[in-house]
């Protein structure tokens, strides 16, 4: 019976993990659309980063930008690896594990079995993030080559029209790279709030709601996209006067 009843709350704590991280992605994806965010403004900032690229002849300034933004995402991944390698090496003492979170204050008793699912549960995350991870540095490298083929300034052939054209496609280029940097990171994140399930299932659910109180709050209304929104005014400022 104790058997059947921890069976139907892990369920209920993974369905409401799965809502809260796939329902905030599509939700932060489409109020992207309609409200300033962090994408939005940085995806401004990237077009006029691309414009100012088109008007430059030494560009080298701008790739190591390229190179920079690379690196981190390639830390990144790195980690992730040493992560994965650690997680399998725990998951081979999952029982040592179960004795030890049985003996945490106000920890819910649970079984080897859900001990185990919860270690795979975090594998799971952690290779989507090793993913995503990677193919944001793969996006990058495609950035470096959009950046090395733009025209130069001196180009008679280039219209003023593609050269808009260009510019915001290539921002497009970055947006990817970044938005798959931002899913990875965000993996981080609610990876974090499993490790209090393996306190309580209780603790869980909260904590994986918390995570999504703090993704908003990050990206819809944090300090930094109010400084880069008050760039953006003053900037346009400058420009009418």
């Amino acid at each position: 019976m104790q058997f059947e009843q921890e069976i139907v709350v892990n369920s209920i704590c993974l369905v409401w993990f799965f809502i809260c991280w796939v329902g905030y992605t599509f939700y932060a994806r489409n109020r992207a659309g309609s409200q300033s965010c962090l994408a939005s403004e940085l995806h401004h900032y990237r077009e006029s980063w691309m414009r100012r690229v088109l008007l430059r002849d030494i560009r080298v300034g701008d790739a190591a930008l390229i190179a920079n933004l690379e690196r981190n995402v390639s830390f990144l991944a790195s980690t992730t690896i040493l992560i994965l390698a650690g997680l399998l090496t725990v998951f081979t003492v999952s029982d040592q594990i179960s004795s030890l979170v049985s003996q945490i204050p106000f920890a819910v008793a649970t079984s080897l079995l859900s001990v185990q699912l919860k270690m795979l549960m975090l594998l799971v995350i952690f290779v989507y993030a090793f993913f995503t991870f990677t193919w944001s540095m793969r996006q990058y490298g495609f950035c470096s080559i959009v950046l090395g083929a733009a025209p130069m300034v001196d180009e008679d052939c280039v219209t003023d029209d593609e050269r808009e054209r260009y510019a915001f496609y290539a921002a497009r280029v970055i947006d990817l790279a970044g938005l798959s940097y931002n899913h990875g990171l965000r993996a981080y994140y609610f990876a974090l709030s499993v490790l209090a399930w393996f306190i309580s299932p209780y603790l869980f659910l909260l904590s994986s709601s918390f995570v999504v109180a703090v993704l908003y709050r990050r990206e819809f209304k944090s300090r930094s996209l109010l400084a880069l929104k008050q760039i953006d005014s003053a900037h346009e400022h400058s420009a009418n006067v």
